[in-house]
């Protein structure tokens, strides 16, 4: 019989549980329950399930007989106790639990309730990992006295947000949150951890949160075996493995990417020993690296390393959860129970850089008269504190409460409304002058683009004209451009193609969202001015960034197009200047403005400056856009024809040349009708833009 499943939490993470359910065939995905009906009901149509905006409507429904719970991590214990008692299997995405006390009582509740409490350590399910840890209970790598455990893998939003997101709020939580994939290794490898040390270091400052480490230094013992457990947050190389030195042979596990490679010594004399060793080591990648192409060129991307860990940790939960067979030890409460234990333990040094920064006390109630929408986001910080320091209190919409605007409880305020609830933006402009809605939605289909993108942001306009805002400030894009000719200069009056249904979704959506706010404007008096900015940079934003290459990891970038063209780079701070000067100016209504800086640098001029400033040399190289054009055709095909996905788009050679920013920009109208003065030294852009931006996080 194939169980009935359901996900509890429709986020990032539960796309990958919903997949592996798939692929594996172990379940059947039967409902989807999140708080927002959209979330659930988007993930749930993809897999034709229902949907449920609460875990008692769903267990109610008698629908499932397991859930996947893939919520944020302090609802896992009070949702796997209430699953487990009304008789249902569970698998808890990591971290299972926030403490010992918490992982005892929902083991306790599976045992109680007769059913599997499964724990989502899925790095373990990698096929790599089980390979590994053959040899290590055979013998093969002799007597093993000493394992190094590393993730080094850069996290974006210690330096660029969201900061809202349950890792940052507290600096514990980083630990909580990725030593689950550390510390299971060691825990299923050599049994329970004794911690001995920890050393955290380059500290980052988030904005009204305080400092969180980046760097996180673990010295344990597992019976015999020496432990280091390392995780470095900053833009670093990847590197994702476990290390495992034994008498007869070292072992290295990446299990980001499932490879495994052993060395060895061997017999032969002195000149052919290390040559042999090497051509060893050279034989083992070429296997890896066939084996693993192969599976993902079959299965067209489907067995990526990632996926398969999922579906390793999914098919053994179903395992015991279909047949009655106890759950596999990787996977078992006592497993989680012992790297809670563990985290608990690393935590309790209790140094100085973990304590909770001193935020000031609230001594009045703000009085907004700006409203964020999108305030936690790049752009979004940077213009709320830029209209602080003028004086202007702000409201900001938000999904939580809590984020980089603790140090300023006098001045800024938090609400959390849905941008689909049309009475709540209403009631969240009452008595605001000026709303900037820097809000986008990220969409993969042409209706989905239309329907939480477009119709988000004509419901915002709507709510500011019930609200009696007298300025709606729009944040487009000059990706709406087309960008292809060089010998074409862009202005404002440029305008958009009349048919964009072959560029890609984000230019077209955000194209299509200024067309129906324009017409607001001329048919109802819609009080809108419309701002396109360009590539932004500086402090807060990612070193990462997609407008002007695509990156793979932080040491190399494939640039668009040759990379010897101008690019449309603008300061955030200029661009924060010229959102407040559109909300203030009255000649600004019904105007758009498109906010790029001074013409300074090329892409190659800027990865120069970046090696000159930070020392940093990053692997730069030109990318053919007719190729990516046709690669973009393949897998359009594909997409479409294989994979049965008949939403998939493909953009057209135009919106590819259109990515380089071929066509140079003219910034006039923002300078003379605004006052808008965008650095124009170059010196200080780059002081500005890199030196003083913190790309790297150290």
């Amino acid at each position: 019989m194939v169980l009935r499943t359901g996900i509890i939490g429709a986020g990032y993470i539960a796309d990958w549980h919903a997949d592996a359910v798939k692929l594996t065939g172990a379940a059947r995905l039967a409902a989807v329950c999140d708080l927002s009906a959209e979330a659930a009901g988007a993930l749930a149509a993809a897999h034709g399930a229902r949907v449920f905006t609460s875990v008692e409507e769903m267990i109610a429904a008698d629908v499932v007989d397991a859930v996947h719970i893939c919520t944020p991590p302090q609802l896992h214990r009070a949702l796997a106790v209430q699953c487990l008692e009304a008789g249902l299997h569970c698998l808890v995405e990591k971290p299972v639990a926030l403490s010992v006390d918490e992982m005892e009582a929902m083991a306790a509740a599976a045992e109680a309730s007769g059913k599997v409490l499964g724990a989502g350590h899925n790095f373990l399910g990698v096929p790599g990992y089980e390979r590994l840890k053959a040899m290590v209970r055979s013998g093969a790598l002799g007597r093993v006295a000493q394992a190094e455990i590393n993730w080094h893998f850069p996290l974006p939003p210690l330096r660029s947000g969201p900061y809202g997101l349950w890792l940052l709020r507290a600096p514990g939580n980083l630990l909580k949150e990725l030593g689950p994939h550390l510390y299971a290794f060691a825990v299923d490898l050599f049994g329970p951890v004794e911690v001995l040390h920890l050393e955290v270091g380059k500290p980052v400052e988030l904005p009204g949160m305080g400092t969180r480490p980046q760097v996180w230094r673990v010295m344990a013992r597992a019976g015999e075996v020496d432990l280091s457990f390392n995780i470095s947050l900053v833009e670093i190389m990847d590197d994702r493995s476990v290390t495992i030195r034994g008498s007869s042979a070292m072992a290295r596990l990446d299990y980001a990417n499932d490879t495994l490679e052993v060395s060895r010594e061997n017999t032969a004399d002195i000149v052919a020993n290390p040559f042999l060793r090497q051509m060893s080591l050279a034989g083992q990648a070429l296997r890896e690296g066939v084996v693993n192409g192969s599976k993902q060129l079959v299965s067209l991307n489907r067995k990526q390393p990632y996926a398969l860990s999922f579906q390793g940790a999914v098919r053994a939960f179903y395992d015991a959860a279909g047949t009655g067979r106890p759950l596999d030890a990787r996977f078992g409460p006592e497993a989680a129970l012992q790297v809670t234990q563990a985290i608990d333990a690393t935590l309790a040094a209790r140094l100085p850089a973990l304590a909770a920064p001193q935020l000031p006390a609230k001594t009045r109630d703000p009085q907004p008269k700006a409203l964020v929408i999108g305030g936690t986001g790049f752009i979004g910080r940077h213009l709320t504190r830029a209209l602080v320091a003028r004086g202007t209190d702000v409201r900001v919409l938000s999904r939580g409460r809590s984020g980089p605007f603790d140090d300023l409880p006098d001045q800024v305020e938090t609400v959390a409304v849905s941008l689909r609830d049309a009475e709540g933006l209403r009631a969240a402009m009452e008595g605001i002058e000026v709303v900037y809605n820097l809000a986008r939605a990220l969409e993969t289909t042409w209706e989905a683009a239309l329907e939480n993108d477009v119709g988000v942001a004509l419901r915002v306009a709507e709510a500011a004209q019930a609200a009696g805002v007298s300025r709606l400030v729009y944040t487009g894009t000059i990706a709406s451009y087309d960008m292809s000719d060089p010998s074409q200069t862009i202005t404002e009056d440029t305008g958009f193609a009349d048919d964009m249904a072959d560029r890609n979704l984000y230019a077209r959506s955000k194209a299509e969202c200024e067309r129906r706010l324009m017409q607001m404007y001329r048919d109802t008096g819609l009080p809108v001015t419309i701002a396109r900015p360009g590539i932004v940079v500086g402090p807060g934003g990612p070193l990462q960034h997609w407008g002007i290459g695509r990156w793979h990891g932080a040491g190399a970038v494939r640039i668009w197009g040759k990379g010897r063209n101008i690019l449309p780079f603008v300061l955030i701070d200029d661009v924060c200047d010229g959102l407040i000067a559109m909300g203030d100016h009255p000649e600004a209504v019904g105007q758009s403005f498109t906010l790029v800086g001074e013409p300074m640098l090329t892409a190659r001029d800027y990865f120069d400056a970046i090696h000159q400033t930070t020392g940093a040399r990053i692997a730069v190289r030109p990318g053919n856009l007719q190729l990516f054009w046709a690669a973009d055709a393949v897998k359009y095909r594909l997409k479409r024809h294989v994979l049965g996905r008949k939403g998939a788009l493909r953009a057209s050679l135009r919106d590819w040349k259109s990515r380089a920013h071929l066509s140079p920009f003219d910034n006039a109208k923002p300078k003379r009708m605004l006052g808008w003065q965008p650095e124009s030294d170059r010196s200080r852009f780059i002081d500005r833009a890199i030196t003083r931006a913190n790309l790297f996080g150290f």
